[in-house]
């Protein structure tokens, strides 16, 4: 390993996510992305994320000893794949003795769609005004994983709502009521709806009559640098998880627990 390739940075953290079909491993420094890979393919999730967490260590010119923390997604999401970074970013943890922080995967979502958003749309004016963003991830049967939440100039968003699975249709329903009934100052200038979209556009499009050109629905894969980001803020506070309580955010019963409560 060259020296330019070294680092002298003691702030390296490794982000990983596999709630989605993209397997995003990134390597951050001060906000800034070293290297990054995301591979779509949920199937080899397992296979592959070592193999990825050691290709992107070895890009960045990053021994295992400059990796100060791991940030992890921990869904909601895919529950196989949700459950493959989590064991992978603990096992790593407790290997290199440093600290997790699981992150979530609709968080990170949301913040990696409304910046892809802004940046492909073009959207420069009213970047002061206040944004809604709004991540999907399909959970079949006409039901998304989703949360809501805001920013302005372009900063890192703040919550409004949870994580949690909601019927699409509802979900619409409960944004225009909520449309309604915020105060005019804290309307938002634009509403993104991104990540998983395709499934849900046409029910999507049903805000576009009370938004119009404000409405911008945008299809985007997760990106690890995002995790990467949300996970360097908490590290800034001191904020650590117990890696032995770490454990994926599912949101709702698996369909195992159901069937078992069902005949309880």
């Amino acid at each position: 390993m060259s020296k330019a390739q070294r680092s002298d940075s003691q702030q390296r953290i490794l982000a990983l996510d596999t709630s989605t079909t993209s397997l995003a491993v990134a390597v951050m420094d001060e906000g800034k992305v070293i290297h990054e890979i995301s591979e779509l393919g949920e199937r080899n999730h397992s296979i592959r994320i070592l193999s990825i967490v050691e290709e992107v260590l070895k890009a960045s010119g990053t021994m295992t000893s400059e990796v100060k923390g791991i940030a992890v997604g921990i869904g909601p999401g895919s529950y196989t794949g949700t459950r493959i970074a989590v064991t992978a970013a603990k096992t790593l943890a407790w290997a290199w003795n440093i600290p997790v922080v699981g992150i979530s995967s609709l968080y990170s979502l949301a913040y990696g769609g409304y910046s892809h958003g802004v940046n492909t749309c073009e959207v420069k004016e009213g970047m002061d005004h206040v944004h809604w963003v709004i991540p999907l991830m399909d959970a079949r049967r006409g039901q998304v994983y989703t949360a809501l939440f805001t920013s302005s100039d372009g900063n890192i968003p703040d919550r409004l709502e949870p994580d949690a699975i909601r019927l699409m249709e509802q979900w619409v329903d409960e944004l225009v009521d909520r449309l309604g009934t915020t105060p005019e100052q804290k309307k938002p200038r634009y509403v993104w709806i991104v990540g998983d979209v395709n499934l849900h556009k046409e029910v999507a499009e049903r805000l576009r009559v009370h938004l119009g050109d404000a409405l911008h629905i945008v299809s985007y894969d997760l990106e690890a640098r995002f995790v990467g980001m949300l996970g360097e803020q908490r590290f800034n506070k001191g904020e650590m998880d117990d890696m032995h309580s770490l454990v994926p955010n599912y949101t709702q019963l698996t369909e195992a627990e159901t069937n078992l409560l069902r005949k309880l």
